[in-house]
């Protein structure tokens, strides 16, 4: 398994964002894929979760509204839009799934917030 993000960088606050993580090794379509985050200083959090048809969803409270979460089961790849990005948003972004009673994480994307 692996699970690979992309799509980080700086974005002034307003502005909007979008991350990707493309998924190999294992049947994609078949499971649910999240976002978390991590801020400084900060525990990781749950930001999304999207099921493996993609017909349910699931958001943070402090992303509701502001965030979409979809992904491609042709591709393999599951995308977070950031919309109305806040400097609170500032974290590096993480692809998370669970399989075969395993959690499988990818290496992270840092979003940055600022002026």
């Amino acid at each position: 398994v692996q699970l690979v993000e992309s799509g980080g960088g700086l974005v002034q606050p307003g502005g909007s964002l979008s991350v990707s993580c493309a998924a190999t090794g294992f049947a994609f379509s078949a499971y649910a894929m999240s976002w978390y985050r991590q801020a400084p200083g900060k525990e990781r959090e749950l930001v999304a979760t999207i099921a493996s048809a993609g017909d349910f969803t699931y958001y943070a409270d402090s992303v509701k509204g502001r965030f979409t979460i979809s992904r491609d089961n042709a591709k393999n790849t599951v995308y977070l839009q950031m919309n109305s990005l806040k400097p609170e948003d500032t974290a590096v972004y993480y692809c998370y799934t669970y399989r075969g009673s395993m959690d499988y994480w990818g290496k992270g994307t840092l979003v940055t917030v600022s002026p």
